[in-house]
């Protein structure tokens, strides 16, 4: 195995080392298996982009908790704002007593989130919670009944949003009945389209599907929303074409369906705009985000036109945790980071450093089928065979696993298993970055001899 100098990465023992060992074993015991781990090793500290775990082992993190640290680990300002906010008040409850920093950053969402219109803004603890309430909102508002979302999409674990969501595996084996009236209908996938198909035909063909579904599963009267991620996550890292999703906003307007933007693992920054659809010219009617929205503390939101989120009637939609201080604290020190710290620049920078270093593997490696990605949301699809095209989701696993062992931290995606995602802190240097790529390509040379 070739073996490559490190400056960041410190491994002292094997991962996991015996500490973390200690702990599986405690978890085991105690915690069910459902839970999954992409990292057998137990945290201990972390800063940035780095992380030690509990043996001393220093590992660079290209995961980033999936998209929820832009602004890294443990950001200072973040800190220090949160622990000047934990001696005023932890949780009054919004809906008990309110409190300054959740309208604050209401008002900073509304500005921030595109379109120039009348918005308002309204917080929970995750980005499930928010599409459910997006949807509820979207229903309240419409007087319909349906939603509809995209093939390969990902909204979440709940009952609605596990029903919004396409992969079977793991996520909704075994658990339905699932929730009524929602529907799915067809994103593009470039890299396996038809043979002999252009990029412009496929949008084609999937836009004129739509007619169909109309016709044969739901009338487009009875429709309240279609829900799309601008960039599909555990889809697989798929970025639609401009074309296609302004289409589908044109298909909505045109019935009075509702458009929610799923931005949960697409916002603050990560795609080289500080949401995605900004990349599409598209202003979407509802958007929900999370994830990166406070550098790791539990908080969603979802901003829309003012008279859509005015349609429920006070109780309609809350929650005792919503928007907790904390949260919203964190999230305006992120926001201020994001600025000052040009971090939507520097989320290009990454993304043109990984894409052409994937790129340069695909030439090395035949595994490799395809690289894609927007911004800092990158991936590259392992294959069996280039012509077949087949996934590869075995080899896939042992990329990835070895990868950790080896103390830089990624993770999997895609409806077939076979896509590798990085969605590293946007505060990562360039030594860091280019020392973890480094690994990646050793790790790539090794389980392809």
């Amino acid at each position: 195995m070739k073996t490559t100098n490190t400056n960041h990465i410190d491994l002292k023992t094997a991962l996991p080392g015996p500490k973390s060992e200690a702990l599986l074993e405690r978890k085991q015991k105690n915690v069910p298996r459902g839970p999954f781990n992409t990292s057998q090793a137990f945290i201990a500290k972390a800063k940035g982009a780095m992380v030690t775990d509990v043996d001393g082992n220093e590992l660079i993190d290209l995961a980033g908790a999936i998209g929820t640290l832009n602004a890294g680990h443990c950001p200072p300002k973040v800190v220090e704002a949160l622990k000047e906010q934990l001696d005023k008040y932890i949780h009054p409850c919004f809906h008990i007593m309110m409190y300054e920093p959740y309208i604050e950053l209401a008002e900073k969402l509304n500005e921030l989130t595109p379109g120039t219109h009348d918005k308002k803004t309204f917080f929970v603890n995750s980005g499930a919670e928010a599409v459910e309430n997006a949807v509820k909102i979207a229903r309240k508002y419409t007087g319909r009944r349906a939603i509809v979302s995209f093939d390969r999409g990902y909204h979440g674990r709940t009952l609605m949003t596990m029903s919004l969501t396409s992969k079977v595996k793991p996520y909704k084996n075994g658990f339905g009945p699932f929730a009524p009236d929602t529907y799915k209908i067809r994103y593009p996938y470039y890299y396996r389209k038809p043979d002999g198909m252009t990029n412009e035909e496929l949008d084609q063909y999937m836009l004129k599907q739509i007619d169909d579904f109309f016709l044969g599963e739901v009338p487009p009267e009875d429709i309240a929303a279609f829900i799309m991620e601008p960039v599909q996550g555990e889809g697989g890292f798929i970025v639609p074409s401009k074309n296609f999703v302004q289409q589908v906003k044109k298909i909505c307007e045109k019935h009075g369906i509702l458009f929610i933007a799923d931005e949960v693992q697409t916002g603050f920054g990560r795609t080289g705009h500080m949401f995605a659809c900004e990349h599409f010219d598209i202003v979407p009617d509802l958007m929900t985000m999370s994830k990166s929205i406070a550098a790791g503390l539990p908080i969603a939101a979802v901003t829309g036109r003012a008279e859509i989120m005015d349609a429920p009637n006070p109780g309609e939609i809350g929650g005792t945790y919503g928007g907790s201080p904390l949260g919203c604290v964190a999230a305006l020190e992120v926001i201020k980071m994001i600025k000052e710290d040009n971090l939507i620049a520097r989320a290009n920078v990454i993304g043109q450093t990984i894409t052409d270093r994937f790129k340069q593997m695909q030439d090395r490696f035949s595994v490799i089928g395809d690289v894609r990605g927007l911004g800092a949301m990158c991936a590259m699809e392992i294959v069996k065979d280039r012509e077949t095209k087949e996934p590869n989701k075995e080899l896939t696993g042992k990329i990835v696993e070895e990868c950790n062992k080896r103390g830089v931290i990624i993770l999997g995606a895609g409806l077939y298993g076979n896509v590798i995602r990085i969605l590293s802190p946007l505060v990562i240097t360039d030594s860091q970055l280019n020392e973890a790529l480094n690994i990646f390509e050793d790790v790539m040379e090794q389980v392809t001899d």
